[in-house]
């Protein structure tokens, strides 16, 4: 919120309507307000509004000095609580500087102005807003009620796996260019999702276990953790070869604790890389013991339900080749991640220099020279070009630093090896950050879906 006024107003206010309104819930209020206030596992009532949980909600520096010019606002310096001497001349400022759209990014103020703002809509606002489930503070309380801290073996376990609250996962499916077939399957599981309680009714349960197939660098864990984010669910990944590290104690009892924690987190998605590495592992003369765990792994994946448990579960594999027919018949969805073509590495290119200056910009002659090259190998080229602007001190890019960039890349003697790199260096398209990392992306959407078929 840009208006520092504005946002203490709004703190105050929707502190006031949650105590007052004990129907009220914490998935009513904002997700930055009930991080100020979660305490052990719950909010109590009667929340308060000082400066400094307001400064923590908010984000104003000077909650106080924010509003303290305003006719209707008072402030105990003792306990630095922030009140309203006169609350109607509090609400009618509060109205005037308003809409809908507003409103409707706080179900608790959308609840009390339903009728009297025009579009403000409580339930909807409700549905809208990230539930509380889906908060890092839930997330680690929940994981310390289950796994003791003090068990090494379980935090051990812990180790093996990457969670994030969506609030965590720096991107959406709009930061991403995805071909019309993604678009289809993405789109299928969100409505699988929206009406699980339909297919469960209908006995259709054998449906969320998707398989994202492709080279490196096409964007697999990006869409997965981007489906986290959009649909508000914690986000689970484990690293299958992982779970046979002789350092991390049993390893079938790793892969039934990992499974645990995401029925624990649930609805969440389960995010498995290097998919692979089962069928390799079955095809060969691996110890028993990680055997066993790859036994134990094909059993739980069985077991565990979108529509019973609430866990969509992703695997995503670099080698499909590899896979055997106990793999493949796992997944009730496959979707391909090729290597993108001209007209998305254009899009590609679009969306990563949102941020940037650069002049004569033509994305599609670049493209055209970049045949063979993934987002993230695209994201590398565009880093190559922004240091060496940056050796001659410059930060507006030209065509030309573009298109030397592509040269120096082509020269690498590793380029034909690129598919032989370890990992999944999924490219991330959000415009603005150029590190080449799968971590980071841009907080801009990308405006605009992208329809390409491969055929």
């Amino acid at each position: 919120m840009s208006d520092p006024e504005l946002a203490v107003v709004e703190f105050v206010l929707t502190v006031q309507a949650y105590s007052d309104n004990r129907d009220l819930d914490a998935d009513d209020l904002p997700p930055a307000y009930r991080a100020v206030f979660w305490n052990d596992g719950e909010i109590e009532r009667p929340l308060s509004a000082t400066t400094t949980t307001a400064r923590e909600a908010t984000d104003v520096d000077r909650p106080w000095e924010a509003i303290s010019g305003l006719m209707f606002t008072d402030r105990d310096d003792f306990s630095g609580t922030i009140t309203f001497t006169d609350e109607d001349m509090a609400e009618e400022w509060f109205l005037d500087r308003v809409d809908a759209d507003h409103l409707n990014d706080n179900p608790v103020l959308a609840g009390v102005y339903e009728d009297a703002v025009d579009g403000a809509d409580y339930e909807y606002a409700r549905a809208e807003n990230r539930p509380v489930r889906a908060d890092r503070v839930w997330i680690d309380q929940l994981l310390e009620e289950y796994f003791d801290e003090d068990d090494e073996d379980e935090q051990e376990m812990l180790d093996l796996v990457d969670i994030r609250a969506p609030e965590e996962v720096e991107m959406s499916m709009d930061d991403l260019v995805l071909t019309a077939d993604q678009e289809g399957e993405i789109h299928k599981i969100v409505k699988a999702i929206e009406h699980r309680d339909y297919l469960a009714q209908i006995g259709l349960r054998e449906i969320g276990k998707l398989l994202f197939v492709g080279p490196p660098g096409t964007g697999k864990t990006s869409v997965a953790r981007a489906l986290a984010s959009e649909l508000d669910l914690p986000f689970v990944e484990v690293k299958l070869s992982m779970i046979t590290s002789q350092y991390l104690g049993e390893t079938a009892k790793n892969v039934e604790k990992v499974f645990e924690v995401a029925t624990r987190l649930s609805p969440c998605i389960l995010f498995m890389d290097e998919f692979d590495f089962v069928a390799k592992t079955r095809a060969s003369d691996e110890h028993a013991a990680i055997k066993r765990a790859v036994n134990t792994l094909l059993k739980s994946i069985d077991e565990v339900s979108l529509i019973e448990h609430e866990v969509l579960l992703i695997g995503a594999t670099n080698h499909p080749d590899q896979l055997d027919a106990a793999a493949w018949r796992r997944f009730d969805e496959i979707v391909n991640f090729p290597k993108p073509d001209d007209q998305m590495r254009a899009d590609i290119l679009q969306v990563v220099t949102r941020e940037m200056e650069i002049v004569d910009f033509d994305p599609m002659e670049v493209a055209r020279q970049t045949e063979g090259l993934t987002g993230s190998d695209l994201r590398l080229v565009l880093r190559e070009a922004v240091l060496d602007a940056l050796t001659e001190e410059r930060t507006t890019l030209t065509q030309q630093d573009l298109m030397d960039a592509v040269a120096g890349f082509e020269e690498r003697d590793n380029l034909k090896n690129m598919d032989m790199i370890e990992g999944d260096h999924d490219a991330l398209v959000a415009g603005g950050d150029i590190s080449g990392t799968s971590d980071a992306a841009s907080d801009g959407g990308h405006e605009h879906s992208h329809d390409h078929n491969h055929d």
